[in-house]
């Protein structure tokens, strides 16, 4: 099994950072009437999934009666319209039937506005679930109606204590510089940290950091694109990662880069972030993704002068 399922938490103690969130979602859920509809946003690979799950259980959820739906599967407004339905329907196993829409942004606008009369008019048996990378693309309504919280990526402490709890219960043990750059790597998200793990824990402990850095590149044309910012790659380089990254999220790459660059400039690897991080340190809610693609040409130009 893989080792972010092995140790995905179960139980809200068991989860590592987002400690305000985790407090005040756990007083909620032990009030007599918690609320119906819960959002969940932040970047992916943070935990938000492994939460509402989590929560779910809390509820009294079980079985059949809770299901989980990828909106980037379907999007349109018939499957809302079938959930609606089903909303009538008493829950089989537990104590209430929870729907967990992982991705909602990607609801089509007529999907979000029909999802809206769900979530207005939910009886007490159903609980609804929503997490999404990017709040801004859900209708005010909807937001209005949820208990919104914000799931942030892992502290580089908190991290390092994850990873230092998986390593000792697999019977390992890791060099420090390949704990850094599984932190550096990962940037603050479990999941990718424990799939970096995995592969450096399958290797003899000379190439662990060489393995690491590997599959953190494959595993992510964002760190591809962070390390070619400050390797000083040309533009041709550079370009094709761009090409990889046109469906995700522009200001969540920003983050991303500033993020590596940060962990770059602190460890007094490579003064090269601190250029890159100039050209990022603006949102790119207004100019999307061409500003993302106009800051990077700006960082390969820049370099070459």
């Amino acid at each position: 099994m893989a080792l972010y399922l092995k140790y995905r938490p179960k139980e809200f103690d068991e989860v590592y950072g987002n400690e305000q969130t985790l407090e005040t979602l756990q007083e909620l859920l032990t009030k007599p009437n918690p609320p119906h509809s819960y959002l969940l946003h932040g970047p992916t690979g943070c935990g938000k999934t492994t939460l509402a799950r989590i929560i779910a259980r809390k509820l009294g959820c079980e079985g059949n009666d809770f299901r989980e739906l990828d909106t980037a599967d379907f999007r349109g407004i018939d499957t809302i319209r079938e959930i609606r339905e089903h909303m009538q329907y008493r829950p089989l196993q537990g104590k209430c039937r929870v729907w967990l829409l992982d991705e909602v942004h990607q609801v089509t606008r007529e999907g979000q506005n029909a999802l809206l009369k769900a979530l207005e008019d939910t009886p007490h048996h159903v609980y609804f679930i929503l997490c999404t990378t990017d709040l801004h693309k859900l209708l005010p309504t909807i937001r209005g109606r949820c208990s919104e919280f914000s799931v942030k990526p892992l502290s580089d402490r908190n991290m390092k204590s994850l990873l230092h709890k998986v390593v000792k219960a697999e019977g390992e043990r890791l060099n420090k510089k390949v704990y850094d750059q599984i932190i550096q790597d990962s940037q603050g998200h479990p999941r990718n940290a424990l799939q970096i793990l995995e592969q450096a824990l399958a290797v003899p402990p000379e190439k662990r950091l060489e393995v690491a850095k590997r599959v953190a590149e494959k595993q992510s044309q964002t760190i591809q694109l962070c390390r070619a910012l400050l390797d000083g790659s040309p533009w041709s380089k550079v370009m094709q990662i761009l090409k990889g990254l046109k469906e995700e999220d522009p200001e969540g790459v920003r983050r991303a880069v500033l993020g590596y660059c940060q962990a770059v400039l602190l460890n007094g690897e490579n003064n090269q972030a601190g250029v890159v991080m100039e050209e990022f340190i603006e949102p790119f809610y207004n100019s999307g993704f061409a500003g993302l693609v106009f800051a990077c040409y700006s960082v390969v130009i820049g370099g070459g002068d």
